[in-house]
């Protein structure tokens, strides 16, 4: 059975959407390598939203402005527990979320991430829409896990 997580991380006021657009970019192969290695992932994505525009999509024409409606989004489902799938984070990902993190409000507290899994795993949770109503409800198609899914087709 997969998991949800809807983690949206409000960005430090005064920050350009070039700054995040920057910091997602430049670990995008290492973000799609790691999520591979971890193995439980049976999606993912990184976005970036602004709650000032109505369709929340960023204002590319005010890229080099800074604002304060920004907010960073990571959605996945994976298979297993949050505790399990929260340390395979810290553990493949947590340069990644330590480069993301210095420009999220209290992200500093929890950098870096390798080193201070506990504290990572109480932010994601204060953070992740999934694990709060009414937002905790998740439609999956097949019951199979990532790895059942890789070796049907191996």
């Amino acid at each position: 059975m997969a998991n949800p997580l809807s983690l949206f991380m409000p960005v430090l006021p005064g920050t350009t959407i070039n700054t995040l657009l920057g910091v997602l970019g430049a670990n995008q192969a290492q973000k799609d390598q790691a999520l591979e290695s971890i193995g439980t992932v049976h999606f993912a994505r990184f976005l970036l939203l602004d709650s000032a525009s109505p369709n929340l999509q960023p204002d590319m024409s005010k890229a080099d402005v800074p604002t304060n409606t920004l907010v960073l989004g990571v959605i996945t489902e994976y298979d297993g527990s949050f505790n399990a799938y929260i340390s395979d984070f810290c553990a493949q990902l947590g340069t990644v979320f330590d480069a993301m993190l210095q420009y999220v409000v209290g992200g500093a507290a929890v950098i870096p991430v390798a080193n201070n899994v506990a504290g990572f795993e109480r932010f994601v949770m204060v953070n992740d829409a999934s694990q709060h109503l009414p937002n905790t409800a998740l439609y999956q198609a097949y019951p199979q896990t990532v790895q059942q899914i890789l070796a049907a087709f191996s």
